[in-house]
């Protein structure tokens, strides 16, 4: 335990100083979903708990997993989950943005449950969400949809509602959506660039970010972007959100800016900062 007068080591640049039992882990998280086993790792911080616990969504297909991300919050004391959506990365199933929302709210859900508490030494009233482009969009959604989750985060968040409104309406942004995905599929099994296109236009105003506000409005919400991104651009992914957000009035709304690309290259640490800040704050 920390002493009187002694300030508690900074979670982005030093590890723990306490040798607290038990000792930080790494551990293998399997959560059925669907019929299928979702791959994953939880990361544990060391001491008897109960841990208040992170949920980590990675994008499409998930090449920026976020591990340091995970590793950090770990050092800042919070269990931090990761793990893969069905059909990606070896996991079994087909791969749908569909899919992608279940599979979200099941390692939510599979995480409260009582065994996984127990053994983990977890806090289930403390869990948030954070997300990163795709998984932003999948975070605020599943935050939407489950009002236990307390405190979500969306990272340079990629809006399927605003990209299947443009697709319905501009076939050369349509055509370019689908070579897009296309290019990404070799984790991934049994879907294509035109199944997926095709599964965001049917979805119609549902997957809009911007109508999640009502949904969102009793809890903290952290939307970042990413102002040199040519994924998600912040005049079609950010700023119509957070927009949406501030005009509704979502009372614990926070949104910056950084100018960086996409995956946030040279601003890790200053990301690790502004989510370890945020859920601080947020997750009591």
């Amino acid at each position: 335990m920390l002493d009187a007068g002694e300030t508690k080591p900074d979670p982005v640049a030093a590890d723990p100083v306490d040798s607290l039992w038990p000792p930080a882990a790494t551990l293998p998280l399997h959560v059925r979903s669907a019929g299928e086993t979702l791959l994953g790792l939880l990361h544990l911080p060391p001491g008897p708990g109960p841990h208040p616990v992170v949920v980590l969504l990675h994008g499409f297909p998930g090449n920026e997993r976020n591990f340091d991300l995970a590793q950090a919050l770990r050092r800042a004391g919070y269990a931090t989950a990761v793990f893969h959506y069905r059909g990606s990365w070896g996991v079994g199933g087909t791969y749908a943005w569909c899919h992608v929302l279940e599979d979200s709210a099941r390692v939510v859900a599979a995480l409260r449950e009582p065994g996984t508490v127990a053994e983990h030494r977890l806090d289930p009233g403390r869990l948030a969400v954070v997300g990163h482009s795709m998984g932003g969009f999948a975070a605020l959604m599943t935050a939407a949809a489950d009002s236990q989750v307390c405190a979500v985060a969306s990272v340079a968040g990629f809006d399927l509602g605003a990209v299947g409104a443009r697709c319905r309406t501009d076939p050369v942004a349509r055509a370019a959506f689908v070579t897009a995905f296309e290019k990404e599929l070799l984790p991934l099994r049994g879907t294509s660039g035109e199944a997926l296109v095709s599964e965001i236009e049917s979805t119609g105003v549902e997957w809009s970010l911007a109508r999640l506000a009502p949904r969102l409005a009793d809890r903290p919400v952290l939307l970042v972007g990413t102002g040199l991104d040519d994924v998600a651009p912040v005049q079609i992914h950010h700023e119509p959100v957070v927009a949406a957000y501030a005009k509704y009035a979502v009372p614990r709304l926070e949104h910056r800016v950084f100018m960086t690309d996409h995956s946030l290259s040279d601003h890790r640490v200053a990301l690790a900062r502004a989510v370890i800040d945020f859920i601080d704050r947020s997750v009591v």
